[in-house]
């Protein structure tokens, strides 16, 4: 089903899986072209979460997705409120649900929890946007200087929510759990790792019952 919300600075549309009551686990892809290579394991997530009872949605951000907005015009403060504001038109908890770089987006979200997977810093994001610049542009889209500066030393993890990091066998870093898999955020072209997903939403299941069910 697909919804509409509405922030300060528009109006952008919003996916919606599963059942009308309950906790929303509401997804949040990273940015750029990563969202493209990840949005099909992060609906085949939300859809196995509905099949289990527990609601889910994906919005779209300012200028991603179907967004009027151009990426040339995107600030980190927009992208926060926008989230911020879809949260709050469910009426009830929610837990994000946020890959790469999406954890970067969540700060003024108010949510009872948050799962992240592989989160990303602003400082990580930059460094492999500069391999991937070509003079202005950063994989064919335009960014704003103001986003750039806003994402040097943003942090996706220091927060007083009860967070939960997973991450893949592949990547050294710490985590709460390691689970097996290629990162679909490498792949030459978007595909969907369904038994990731299903494990995906089988961690994000137990995590939503223990902390905001």
């Amino acid at each position: 089903m697909i919804e509409r919300y509405t922030w300060s600075g528009g109006t952008e549309a919003m996916l919606r899986f599963g059942p009308p009551t309950g906790v929303v686990v509401t997804a949040i892809l990273p940015l750029l072209e990563e969202a493209n290579r990840t949005r099909g394991l992060v609906i085949a997530t939300l859809r196995d979460l509905g099949q289990r009872g527990i609601a889910g949605a994906l919005p779209d951000l300012p200028g991603t997705g179907e967004s009027a907005l151009p990426t040339d015009a995107v600030r980190l403060a927009d992208l926060r409120t926008a989230l911020a504001a879809a949260v709050r038109t469910f009426g009830r908890p929610a837990v994000t649900f946020a890959i790469r770089s999406g954890a970067l987006l969540d700060a003024d979200a108010p949510v009872a929890a948050r799962w992240l997977l592989a989160p990303q810093g602003g400082d990580d994001l930059l460094r492999a946007w500069r391999r991937l610049s070509a003079g202005d542009m950063v994989a064919g889209n335009q960014v704003a200087p103001e986003l750039h500066a806003a994402l040097s030393g943003a942090d996706p993890v220091a927060t007083d929510i009860p967070t939960r990091v997973v991450r893949l066998d592949t990547d050294p870093r710490p985590a709460d759990r390691k689970l097996a898999g290629a990162p679909p955020w490498h792949r030459a072209e978007p595909d969907t790792d369904l038994k990731l997903a299903a494990t995906l939403a089988d961690d994000i299941a137990t995590w939503v019952e223990r902390c905001a069910a």
